[in-house]
């Protein structure tokens, strides 16, 4: 073999984000909050006797998962909203006001709505039943840098 420039090595072809894992302190409560709440679909639940855990898949309507999980006693988060590893969970919405106003009717304290100065695009945050911190990402303003 030559000293010659190494070959770049071939990049993973991801074609999306399939589902995203989330442990639950209370799962009823949460099962709950992202079916009735958030809207999901529930495509399969199952209790797992050996774990001691339920396992619930949910979907959003563009196919992407959500599983909900329980464990026995589970440790909390580290750290709200900057612990090292997954930060937040980001749901799109078409109607940023429609959004809000359903979180709020069910309880659901919401961050005011600001622009992200960068994309232009609505945000807002709120949290699951444990803290876990979800971004509402919302259509483009017309503030959007050109």
């Amino acid at each position: 073999m030559s000293g010659g420039p190494a070959m770049p090595l071939p990049a993973l072809q991801v074609r999306g984000v399939h589902h995203v894992a989330i442990i639950a302190s209370n799962y009823a409560r949460s099962r709950r909050f992202y079916t009735e709440v958030l809207g999901l679909q529930v495509v399969h639940e199952h209790y797992r006797a050996e774990r001691q855990s339920y396992k619930l898949d949910l979907q959003l309507p563009d196919g992407t998962q959500v599983e909900l999980f329980s464990f026995p006693s589970p440790p909390p988060r580290p750290s709200y909203p900057e612990a090292c590893g997954l930060r937040h969970l980001a749901l799109r919405v078409a109607d940023m006001d429609a959004s809000v106003a359903a979180l709020v009717a069910h309880g659901v304290a919401v961050e005011p709505v600001r622009v992200d100065p960068f994309t232009g695009a609505l945000f807002t945050f709120f949290a699951d039943p444990d803290g876990l911190p979800i971004e509402l990402v919302g259509p483009v303003t017309s503030a959007a840098p050109r």
